[in-house]
């Protein structure tokens, strides 16, 4: 009876954390994200499913207003890239300085790949070390802004306008925490199914 439940304790563990993770980001013009699973998209709309109410009603979303949808295998469709300003450090209407961070944001979500983010060494650790310990370094890691060096520009002239490159560090540091408390989550799910399998031997 106690292996049962065990076994139990495990799927159940098992199906939380693969749910935990499985989910589209739709990424609006203005900088908003939607977490969603998306059931459909058309020529001129998005339909989707709110991921925090999964059997709830269906929304629908103008592809207008989307900037991106990140799918949960980690693939992308990117639906608009505003045209670059000739004068990056202009205030004109059509680039005002919530423009210049938004479009510093949405650049961060396409081109900030994440790279040497910790995020495996941290899933590896706190399956080896336990998710209590593995707490410490994933809060310390998670911390820290991306190094320069990884973070990927796509354009050399738009980085020097301080308005957009404070967006896209924000962002960069934003999918840099969610890469590594994703891993810490997968890790600490893993070491906890690991301690049930051993455990249940005994």
């Amino acid at each position: 009876m106690k292996k049962v439940t065990k076994t139990i304790i495990i799927l159940i563990t098992v199906l939380n954390t693969v749910n935990l993770f499985s989910q589209d980001i739709i990424t609006k013009l203005n900088g908003e994200e939607i977490k969603a699973k998306v059931l459909e998209v058309n020529q001129t709309t998005i339909k989707y499913k709110k991921f925090e109410f999964i059997t709830g009603p269906d929304y629908t979303i103008s592809k207008s207003e989307v900037f991106m949808i990140k799918y949960e295998n980690g693939t992308k469709d990117i639906f608009k890239i505003d045209q670059q300003p000739t004068d990056i450090n202009s205030t004109t209407p059509n680039t005002t300085t919530f423009d210049m961070r938004t479009r510093g944001m949405n650049d961060a979500r396409v081109y900030y790949k994440g790279k040497n983010s910790g995020a495996t060494t941290i899933g590896i650790g706190t399956v080896i070390i336990s998710p209590l310990l593995g707490l410490v370094p994933a809060i310390l890691t998670a911390s820290s802004t991306p190094d320069y060096k990884n973070l990927n520009f796509n354009n050399s002239e738009l980085i020097k306008n301080k308005e957009y490159y404070a967006g896209y560090i924000d962002e960069a540091h934003s999918i840099k925490k969610r890469k590594i408390w994703t891993s810490y989550g997968i890790g600490a799910a893993a070491s906890i199914v690991l301690v049930l399998l051993f455990g249940s031997k005994k």
